[in-house]
């Protein structure tokens, strides 16, 4: 059984090797592709190559590019007296906690 190891270096073989038979493969491609568009009298109309993106390419999108700077935080919905705050998401402090144990209602604390 081979090991993960001896998987993958036979998976970058195999890679490399699928490259270099395309590269060898292309020239012969391309020239059996001419003879056809000369002998059929095919245009870069037909083929859809006129005037936009070309197939099997990806077009670049305008996507908006996220800010290096830090979101500004909640502003404090809950306050207690001694100036502990809790904007109201993720887990409740320990202040507000000890403070509802001891019977305090949430609404006591909102700003």
């Amino acid at each position: 059984m081979a090991t993960y190891i001896e998987v993958h270096q036979q998976i970058q073989a195999l890679q490399k090797e699928a490259e270099a038979l395309k590269a060898a493969e292309r020239k012969g491609v391309i020239e059996r592709m001419r003879e056809a568009i000369a002998v059929y009298d095919i245009t870069a109309e037909d083929l859809g190559l006129t005037g936009g993106r070309r197939p099997g390419r990806k077009t670049v999108t305008n996507a908006p590019v996220k800010s290096k700077t830090s979101k500004a935080s909640a502003t404090a919905a809950y306050r207690d007296s001694q100036g502990n705050t809790w904007g109201g998401r993720g887990p409740r402090p320990r202040w507000l906690k000890d403070a509802l144990a001891g019977g305090a209602k949430l609404e006591d604390f909102a700003h």
